[in-house]
């Protein structure tokens, strides 16, 4: 339990083990449009549902091995990596 509570508040996932199968961040994403990025991200890993919104967006705290949040700003642009959450 301890490892999982670590996990789910540390700051920086990308540098942490991901517990989920498949792929699980998507740095190179960065810049591209946010349907395109939620697209492909569900093409390379179809456990997830990748879910855009604008960023500064309230999301919940909670992890799950199905979910990524593509941030993109008022371009529609992905404004950092998409990554499980």
């Amino acid at each position: 339990m301890g490892f999982i509570f670590h996990f789910v508040h540390h700051k920086n996932y990308s540098q942490m083990a991901s517990p989920c199968r498949g792929k699980a961040l998507w740095p190179e994403l960065v810049g591209q449009k946010g349907n395109v990025a939620a697209a492909k991200i569900q093409k390379e890993n179809p456990r997830v549902h990748a879910i855009v919104l604008p960023e500064g967006s309230a999301t919940t705290m909670d992890f799950r091995c199905d979910r990524v949040w593509v941030f993109v700003n008022k371009y529609g642009l992905v404004v950092a990596p998409p990554q499980i959450t």
